[in-house]
């Protein structure tokens, strides 16, 4: 009965640590699309910017490789959707 229970541990361990995942790369997706508009003209992509320096100090680290890409897209999707709502 022992190792049952140990196997359920390491079960309910690696859920909590799909959703941290799964966490984090929201928070990066949402992060990424924050740009800062001057008179109606795109000038700082301020999440990617804030996203690059959370996963370069961040402590638990996935993989940066898909935490920059998660950033980048993020980014180029935030800058096509809010250029749309522009008027022309």
């Amino acid at each position: 009965m022992a190792t049952t229970s140990k196997k359920r541990t390491k079960n309910s361990n690696k859920a909590e640590s799909d959703n941290w995942y799964f966490l984090k790369i929201l928070m990066y997706f949402i992060l990424g699309t924050f740009w800062i508009k001057y008179n109606g003209y795109f000038v700082l992509p301020l999440g990617l910017l804030a996203g690059l320096l959370i996963a370069q100090k961040d402590r638990f680290a996935i993989d940066r490789k898909i935490e920059y890409a998660v950033l980048l897209i993020a980014a180029l999707i935030g800058l096509a959707t809010a250029a749309a709502a522009l008027p022309i």
